[in-house]
């Protein structure tokens, strides 16, 4: 999502980074280009017009800082700007006062109503609550089938009546069997259509004035550009929705519908999809996603994600172990399991600032974790716990053929795995910034690095930190292009100072 975006705005900051100081001459053709950019990524013309507006005012006028890098100035007042367009801040799922809290989802036919379902349910289940999914889809045949194969995944009670064709009875009984489960949060999946009509905003508005909810949210395919910010138009106009949900972003390299539809439908986005794993589901952020678009990483989602599929406790004993040069192939394997639970690698990689994820083949990446995952069990307990067996040529031979790969597959391994305890030694005095610099390198696999970042003294420990998060989270993060150019802002800066 927002590669050909980002590329622009990296194109654009390096013209005006030759510049004394920002100027209507020297903007010009840089305000051109950002409006330019925002139209090729699908952007409301309105939008990107007041977007250009609102930038030229702030860079023109007397909120510009003297003494400061022109380019790290023009680059603050896009990212805040970024921010203002995506909403300005986080606004969390609605929470009733009295249980349970019930979320009604609409949307077209294809959006990914059922699956977000499924999604949200997990999400609220891993917070603490508990969830109950409700299918109201009376029409497609299938919905409801998937509803539950979804519910039993998620491990949450799923309701349905399969030979109802009515939405009004099947969520009536659903809500009241969600009382006898002592449910929180009643998640209702409704029907869609190809397209906006009245029998399905009847129905939409017959839900809402028998039950109504806490929560319409509406899903749209971010993929539809311009016209899911059409159908959050209009779903607005006749639901009076709360939110909106964007699904489907990781297939979408312009972005134009998650970067209009708040100007444009009135309603904060609350929730972004990004894969078609259960876990890929996130609060939107409008500061993290406008500081992906800009190149700078998502430091705080990265820690937020590590803080939920990582063991504390495990982190800091592996943690120990990079400093005792006592890391061995079990750990490795060990760490292989709490990254999957974070997610895609492609989705961990995007995270990490000074990463351009463009540039790199996830889907290789992926195949690559799974037959690292086949060599390590081909080897025996001794070898996993004493590498330095590994030198023998006719182990590494054994191994190969045990795991359907050749010798040249498990010396790469080996190679990665030096490399990695190389860098976690690196890491430990320089951290983010040699993270980057070995970023923009091809020596360094994804998934090494993948793997490092997250179990680093920056990644485990410091990554685990509340404290940690919430300078990561400000406003002071960065001072404009200290994601780009690998540059520690200035908070951490003093931060580890003080820690030495």
């Amino acid at each position: 999502m927002f590669n050909n975006l980002g590329d622009r705005f990296k194109d654009i900051f390096k013209k005006v980074s030759g510049q004394g100081k920002l100027t209507e001459n020297n903007m010009k053709d840089a305000l051109r280009e950002v409006r330019l950019a925002l139209l090729e990524a699908d952007v409301n013309y309105g939008v990107a017009k007041n977007f250009v507006a609102k930038i030229r005012e702030k860079a023109l006028g007397e909120q510009v800082i003297s003494g400061v890098n022109p380019t790290q100035q023009f680059i603050k007042i896009v990212n805040d700007e970024l921010v203002e367009v995506l909403g300005g801040s986080n606004v969390s799922i609605a929470k009733a006062e009295k249980n349970p809290t019930i979320v009604m989802l609409s949307g077209l036919q294809g959006a990914g109503k059922t699956t977000f379902s499924g999604k949200l349910a997990k999400h609220l289940r891993s917070k603490g609550e508990k969830p109950f999914l409700i299918g109201a889809d009376v029409y497609r045949p299938a919905a409801k089938k998937q509803l539950k194969v979804l519910g039993e995944q998620v491990k949450v009670p799923v309701f349905t009546i399969d030979e109802s064709t009515d939405p009004l009875e099947i969520v009536k009984q659903g809500i009241e069997a969600s009382k006898m489960e002592h449910a929180t949060y009643v998640i209702i999946d409704t029907a869609g259509r190809l397209h906006i009509d009245e029998q399905l905003m009847h129905e939409l508005q017959d839900i809402k004035d028998c039950f109504n909810p806490n929560e319409i949210l509406l899903v749209v395919d971010g993929m539809t550009g311009q016209d899911a910010v059409n159908v959050a138009k209009e779903f607005n106009e006749q639901l009076d929705i709360t939110g909106v949900v964007l699904t489907k972003l990781d297939g979408d390299t312009r972005g134009g519908a998650a970067l209009s539809v708040k100007e444009v439908a009135g309603k904060p986005i609350k929730f972004i999809s990004e894969g078609e794993k259960l876990d890929d589901i996130a609060p939107f952020h409008p500061d993290r996603l406008a500081s992906r678009i800009l190149g700078m990483g998502d430091v705080v989602s990265l820690v937020e994600k590590a803080q939920e599929a990582i063991d504390e406790k495990e982190a800091k004993k592996m943690e120990e172990k990079f400093r005792k040069n006592q890391f061995d192939f079990e750990d490795f394997l060990k760490q292989f399991k709490m990254i999957r639970k974070m997610g895609s690698i492609a989705g961990i990689m995007k995270m990490i600032p000074g990463v351009d994820s463009s540039m790199i083949d996830m889907g290789m990446a992926e195949k690559e974790m799974k037959k690292v995952e086949a060599i390590i069990f081909s080897m025996t307990v001794q070898e996993r716990r004493d590498p330095k067996l590994l030198k023998n040529g006719s182990r590494k031979m054994r191994i190969a053929k045990g795991s359907g790969v050749q010798v040249n597959d498990v010396n790469k391994l080996i190679k990665q795995f030096e490399q990695m305890k190389q860098m976690m030694k690196m890491f430990s005095g320089s951290g983010m910034a040699q993270m980057t610099r070995l970023a923009r390198t091809d020596t360094v696999s994804p998934l090494t690095l993948c793997l490092s970042q997250t179990f680093t003294p920056f990644g485990s420990s410091s990554i685990l930190s509340a404290e940690t998060s919430q300078e990561a989270g400000g406003s002071k993060r960065h001072c404009g292009c200290s994601g780009r150019r690998g540059r520690v802002c200035t908070p951490l800066r003093r931060r580890r100072a003080s820690d030495r």
